[in-house]
């Protein structure tokens, strides 16, 4: 039976995910700090092959001790680490503080690098194991007001490729997703010196929503398939190819707010 660990399992993505690939068989470590989340995930799923784990990812010794429970379960394999967890911010940049800063910084970058080197003796000893991160539309070309969430999953977009080519020869692969907007709770991160949310933004801007089954797909897709970043849904896609086809044309849109990514 082939397992995967998933990290913000909670809900949206993480536990469309973990009933995707629970569905298909595979053995499912459910990790976050929400534990009323963690049981309502686990509660749709079979409990013969279902963990759970409180894990905050800025905790190196506490992804050890996950990983270490989850894998006890499994005959000490891991066929994908799917490093999901992460947090929304909008708003200026000039208006963020550090405290803003730091957090995002270590849950949506620190905890994504901090999940792939603790699951990396476990997916080496694993054949065919699969390194899965969450990046974002925004890691395809830097979103304005969403500039520090941007950049770290640009970070994590690095990341991804350059473990893909560095684990190559351990027989692990790397892949991250890119989603659009996706209508989970980043969404209802409230927007700096507003009464709105990014959620009120999107809707406005007539951009649509990405189903999270749709991503969930697109990651059992991802796991099995050889492209090392799976752009999801009409925006992204949108996005993606502007950014290649058309870079001065993107600039300007992206200047004046014509255009964004989730």
């Amino acid at each position: 039976m082939k397992a995967i660990f998933i990290t913000g399992g909670a809900s949206g993505i993480g536990r469309a995910v973990a009933i995707l690939f629970s569905a298909r068989g595979w053995r499912v470590g459910l990790a976050d700090i929400d534990a009323a989340g963690l049981a309502a995930t686990a509660a749709m799923l079979p409990a013969e092959r279902t963990s759970t784990h409180h894990l905050d990812v800025r905790d190196m010794a506490a992804w050890e001790e996950a990983l270490a429970a989850f894998t006890a379960t499994s005959g000490g394999l891991l066929d994908v680490m799917f490093n999901n967890a992460g947090i929304g911010q909008g708003g200026p940049f000039g208006a963020l503080d550090r405290a803003t800063l730091d957090r995002v910084i270590d849950i949506n970058f620190r905890g994504v690098a901090y999940g792939a080197r603790a699951a990396y003796p476990w997916l080496k000893a694993t054949p065919g194991s699969c390194l899965l991160n969450t990046a974002s539309a925004s890691a395809i070309y830097g979103s304005p007001g969403l500039s520090l969430y941007s950049a770290t999953k640009f970070a994590v977009r690095g990341l991804t490729e350059a473990l893909d080519g560095e684990w190559a020869a351990d027989g692990i692969r790397a892949r991250d997703l890119m989603p659009g907007f996706i209508d989970t709770a980043i969404l209802s991160t409230p927007i700096p010196d507003s009464n709105r949310t990014a959620r009120d933004a999107v809707v406005d801007a007539g951009f649509e929503f990405t189903p999270v089954e749709t991503v969930a797909e697109a990651a059992w897709n991802a796991v099995h398939g050889d492209t090392v970043h799976a752009v999801i849904g009409k925006t992204a896609r949108r996005l993606a190819f502007a950014a290649r086809w058309m870079p001065g044309r993107l600039r300007r849109m992206m200047r004046t707010g014509a255009l964004g990514g989730g």
